[in-house]
């Protein structure tokens, strides 16, 4: 990763995590990926660029049991798509936006997002080719298990991968990495996410689908998030 994309990273989390409010200790590691719901199922948004749209993370998110209350919509970039979040994070209905996007698609709806002083409560910087990924993680309490979810399932299908996840609240930060033992495993980080974003609110992570194989695997630079209005 290169300083430019480092910053930006940097300044998306200054941006879109330092109006996260923290009210009351935090879970546990072990209590956040087995432990019980953290919360009402909200109705979620999930934005996806065009190079997503028919991906493993859309598989993940129709995975998921909460598949019935995300709708999934192609993120456009225009001035019309950014009226509308507009509209949306300012409705004062409960929800939530989740979403694998491209930087600055990412970066507008992060702007927007703390315009709106909703809570981001994840936010991914990933890079995938057709052998392996590379993640740049930073989470809330709310999201803690998700990285170590990432983490295990990458590692058991035998994907190439290195992670990295920075924690609020000075707890230590998480690393893991390994080699690929399995080429079809490509895109599989990208069906983890979109199932694990969608349970998030949950607070039981179980285990992603199995992503379809493809003949050319998602791959570039990619924003992932989870926000909670």
């Amino acid at each position: 990763m290169n300083i430019e994309r480092r910053s930006l990273l940097k300044g998306m989390a200054l941006g879109g995590l330092a109006s996260v409010a923290v009210t009351g200790p935090g879970l546990g590691l072990a209590n956040s990926v087995l432990g019980p719901s953290t919360g009402p199922r909200l109705p979620t948004l999930a934005l996806v660029s065009p190079a997503v749209a028919d991906s493993a993370f859309v598989q993940g998110i129709n995975a998921s049991s909460v598949a019935r209350q995300v709708s999934v919509q192609n993120w456009e970039g225009n001035l019309a798509s950014l009226q509308a979040l507009q509209q949306r994070l300012g409705s004062g209905r409960p929800q939530r936006l989740i979403g694998l996007l491209d930087d600055a698609s990412a970066a507008l709806v992060l702007d927007q997002a703390r315009s709106a002083g909703a809570r981001v409560q994840w936010l991914g910087q990933h890079h995938s080719d057709a052998r392996s990924s590379r993640h740049q993680l930073l989470g809330t309490t709310a999201a803690h298990g998700c990285a170590l979810q990432l983490g295990l399932q990458l590692n058991a299908c035998g994907a190439g991968f290195s992670l990295s996840e920075q924690r609020l609240l000075a707890q230590p930060a998480f690393q893991a990495g390994a080699r690929a033992r399995d080429p079809r495993s490509a895109e599989q980080w990208a069906a983890i996410l979109g199932y694990s974003l969608a349970e998030l609110t949950r607070g039981r992570l179980g285990q992603a689908p199995l992503a379809s194989p493809r003949a050319t695997p998602l791959s570039g630079h990619f924003v992932s998030f989870s926000i909670e209005a």
